[in-house]
């Protein structure tokens, strides 16, 4: 990649990075490569990958934790404005939001979902499995949902749900770090969810789909309010299954 002017290898870096994640290579919420090791696969200087990194952070997709990397947050593109105009609502509308949209996401990709989509879901449920195993230093645990959430959003065959799913856990993320939310379910409850969501995905089965993400999300982020615990307690006394915390 030597030779060219400063521009052409900066826009060839950001878009190595930009298919790098768009791809799903480098999986929502893993972190990716070093400066260093960065500068040195594509032979450009340490400020050319900055100024990408910063880029593909303004668009919601990479967010830097000073201390402790640079991570994945998004697959596709997050306007600021967006992020910003969610930011101002309290946890409970947030978790309100959020189930709304992994419900009718679901519902959406059973009916729309494609072969190919049907096969990401499987792998990265599978590539969950692995990673929970020894819980690998490049990935964040505690900062659900990964890949396999962000498919499904894609499965769907809207161009707004994705966008609109990123910047409300985009949103989730400041409140975890901030203590108003955690991480309610054990590693084998969430896969044993997924793996529920996933079948019905797989079926087209609408009704189950609906009642497998409602019961994933209800015991999933667990805010410091009673709002998000109250709705998991009504799902259970409709006979919809137990929610464990």
């Amino acid at each position: 990649m030597n030779g060219g002017s400063g521009t052409e290898r900066a826009r060839t870096t950001l878009a190595f990075l930009r298919r790098k994640i768009s791809s799903g290579e480098w999986p929502v919420n893993s972190k990716i490569p070093i400066e260093p090791e960065l500068a040195e696969e594509l032979e450009v200087g340490k400020s050319t990958i900055r100024e990408a990194v910063r880029s593909l952070a303004n668009l919601g997709m990479l967010e830097t934790l000073p201390g402790r990397g640079t991570f994945v947050r998004s697959r596709t593109p997050v306007t600021s404005v967006l992020i910003e105009y969610i930011e101002d609502y309290d946890v409970e509308e947030l978790q309100s939001v959020r189930r709304a949209l992994e419900i009718e996401a679901a519902q959406m990709a059973a009916v729309h979902r494609t072969d190919e989509q049907l096969a990401a879901l499987q792998e990265a449920l599978t590539k969950d499995l692995e990673e929970d195993a020894d819980y690998p230093r490049d990935y964040e645990h505690g900062y659900p949902p990964r890949q396999f959430h962000f498919l499904i959003f894609e499965a769907t065959g809207s161009r707004l749900l994705p966008g609109l799913y990123a910047g409300v856990m985009t949103a989730l993320r400041k409140a975890i770090d901030r203590g108003h939310v955690v991480y309610g379910a054990t590693a084998h409850t969430r896969h044993a969810d997924h793996e529920a969501i996933l079948k019905a995905i797989e079926n087209r089965d609408i009704v189950g789909v609906v009642h497998a993400m409602a019961l994933h999300v209800d015991r999933d982020l667990i805010g410091d309010g009673s709002g998000p615990t109250q709705r998991a307690d009504e799902f259970t006394s409709r006979g919809m299954g137990p929610v464990e915390r």
